[in-house]
């Protein structure tokens, strides 16, 4: 067994949704150091329920969310100034899914497939709830609207977070694309990202001035810098690091978008002992 092995130091779970926490916790009961795909577990409980098993054993736990390490995301984070008082944020990721067909035609693919813990917010929203809440943290109220397939899950939907002074809207789509970039926007002028899970390019437009490029050159293979960072963490034994606040947030809020959205796991049921 895997998880057993004294050849094994660290394991990275890329299965469905459904069986990250699961795998997740067997590993970490073993104090095996694990870097799960987002998300990083079916709903709060699972999320909380890993911390602990984490901590416990005295092991990293890193929910592979590659958009927080990539140095144009750090860029832009280090941006805010350039903008003055914010307002509000416009946060965009509809991609039509190549599985979508798949769906249409009855063979029910697992990304749209309830029993594995998926669909639109789980999967391609993730990227942009995840980056809203490693921006501006956990909002004062969150607002949601989507749009279910027979099988359940959503195909689409949107999501407006209340920070007080400004608000982040969020739209996510895995059965309609769009060309549209993501946007913050303050009093002095706005950032504009293109496509947010790997923040491609970042430009500054000063109120009424021209666009200014801020890009920075990344890697073509985007998930190095989160390999890095759950490298760096191993290395530390950062058992208590930041990112997992971020994870627990972020589950707490997907689990409130699927209630008010009417999207409902079998994960949902299962006890988390």
């Amino acid at each position: 067994m895997v998880a057993q092995s004294p050849d094994v130091d660290a394991i990275y779970i890329a299965s469905p949704n459904s069986l990250h926490f699961p795998q997740t916790r067997l590993f970490l009961r073993h104090k095996k150091h694990v870097i799960c795909e987002k998300p990083l577990a079916s709903h709060l409980q699972e999320v909380e329920a890993a911390i602990k098993t984490a901590r416990e054993n005295n092991v990293v736990l890193f929910e592979a969310f590659k958009t927080a390490s990539l140095p144009n995301f750090l860029l832009l984070k280090q941006s805010f100034d350039k903008i003055g008082k914010l307002r509000k944020a416009f946060i965009n990721y509809c991609q039509y899914s190549s599985r979508y067909q798949r769906y249409l035609d009855g063979e029910n693919p697992n990304t749209f497939n309830p029993a594995f813990s998926n669909g639109s917010i789980m999967d391609i929203g993730f990227y942009c709830l995840a980056s809203a809440v490693a921006l501006w943290g956990e909002p004062r109220a969150v607002h949601a609207t989507a749009s279910l397939l027979e099988s359940g899950v959503d195909g689409q939907g949107t999501v407006v977070l209340s920070y007080g002074d400004f608000d982040v809207t969020l739209h996510h789509s895995k059965v309609s694309d769009s060309a549209i970039p993501s946007e913050i926007q303050g009093e002095a002028g706005a950032l504009v990202i293109e496509k947010i899970s790997e923040c491609q390019k970042v430009c500054f437009v000063p109120r009424g001035g021209k666009p200014q490029d801020l890009t920075q050159p990344q890697h073509i293979n985007t998930m190095l810098y989160e390999a890095e960072e759950f490298a760096r963490l191993v290395e530390a034994n950062e058992v208590a690091h930041p990112g997992l606040e971020v994870s627990r947030i972020t589950a707490k809020l997907l689990s409130e978008i699927r209630r008010q959205t009417g999207v409902v796991f079998p994960a949902d049921s299962q006890p988390v002992a």
